[in-house]
């Protein structure tokens, strides 16, 4: 039975004078330089040409409105505040499933699933992590993947489910297994987007890795290279970061904007960016980085049934170093459509996914 004493009904109201200051702050932004040709990062032109839209076409009220069209709630839990969305199937016997945002992403991520999932038979918990979007900054230190998968199973006990599936995304891909693995009597599997299992260094893993391993070794070797300045950053001194991506909006656009691939529609980027800065976690939802970072990892391998279904868009995950971590790997489907955002970018291919996957599990 749901504890409703202990949950409260929300609805996102953003004072007009907010979006005010928003404006303002970005009619009078003082724009960096750029040298011609070069490849620093997040280009100029692109983050002028999203600021111009943010602040003369970008419809906050709107995506404001369509959040509202869903049940949205708040509760404590572990001394942190939660948020999430909670729409349940027409269904009878419905499947609850608990499905986690990315950064720099949030329960927008997951919008263009709910209808294609309730229809399927799912009730759906969205919660925005501990430091980000409505869930407010964190208040204290620890809110690692390991916390917020604990503060996971509390929600689902608390809405009055006995049996339910994790699902996630980016930060989402990191925690959703660690709920299987905190509440393995509760939770029937894991659908994960990526699977984060990296080479420990022993030369034995390295044998016999087949073509399409090596590419993928490859493409994590130029991602680390190339793109991940944000990780080692926001692992080491997100505090640092976070002066700059609490005081402007273009210095949040610009940051936020190195992992949002540019084939994305801008009312996207733009709806991620907007809610964190109206929420201001900007700085902590970085934090969740160095949390993870800092924290002690359980040993041993997760052991409830794990589905991954990647894009060949995204990170590759090698499926040798998944077993490693994962004693019951499922299902392993890589998709042609999608991206790092496969909820949003092909929903259709997501929801089909995780209802063939759960609908095995039923």
């Amino acid at each position: 039975m749901t504890n409703t004493t202990q949950i409260r009904p929300f609805r996102i109201d953003v004072p007009q004078a907010d979006l005010d200051d928003l404006a303002d702050r970005l009619a009078r932004t003082r724009w960096t330089d750029e040298i011609p040709g070069s490849s620093y990062g997040v280009a100029l032109d692109r983050v002028r040409k999203l600021a111009e839209y943010w602040r003369d076409g970008y419809d906050w009220r709107a995506l404001e409105a369509r959040l509202n069209s869903y049940p949205q709630f708040t509760t404590e839990i572990d001394g942190q505040n939660v948020h999430f969305l909670h729409v349940r199937s027409p269904q009878p016997d419905a499947l609850p499933l608990i499905l986690t945002h990315s950064w720099p992403g949030s329960v927008v991520d997951y919008l263009d699933v709910i209808e294609p999932l309730t229809e399927a038979g799912f009730d759906l918990v969205i919660p925005s992590i501990p430091g980000f979007g409505f869930s407010g900054p964190t208040t204290e230190q620890g809110w690692s993947r390991y916390r917020v998968a604990t503060a996971w199973a509390e929600l689902m006990r608390r809405l009055g489910y006995d049996r339910y599936g994790a699902v996630g995304n980016d930060a989402g891909s990191l925690i959703s297994p660690e709920v299987g693995r905190v509440d393995p009597e509760h939770v029937v599997g894991v659908h994960v987007t990526q699977i984060f299992s990296f080479p420990s260094g022993d030369p034995a893993e390295f044998e016999g890795l087949s073509d399409d391993e090596l590419a993928a070794l490859e493409h994590l070797k130029w991602f680390w290279e190339t793109m991940g300045a944000f990780n080692q950053l926001q692992s080491q001194q997100p505090q640092t970061l976070a002066h700059a991506l609490a005081d402007s909006p273009v210095g949040l656009l610009g940051w936020n904007a190195q992992l949002f691939d540019e084939d994305l529609d801008d009312d996207f980027v733009l709806t991620n960016v907007t809610l964190y800065w109206l929420t201001r976690t900007a700085g902590s939802s970085i934090r969740f980085y160095y949390e993870d970072d800092k924290a002690d990892a359980p040993s041993g391998q997760t052991t409830v049934p794990i589905a991954l279904a990647a894009s060949r868009n995204d990170f590759q995950s090698i499926r040798r170093f998944a077993e490693r971590d994962h004693a019951n790997i499922a299902s392993w489907q890589v998709y042609d459509d999608g991206g790092h955002y496969t909820a949003h970018q092909a929903p259709g291919v997501l929801a089909a996914d995780i209802a063939a996957f759960f609908g095995s599990l039923r």
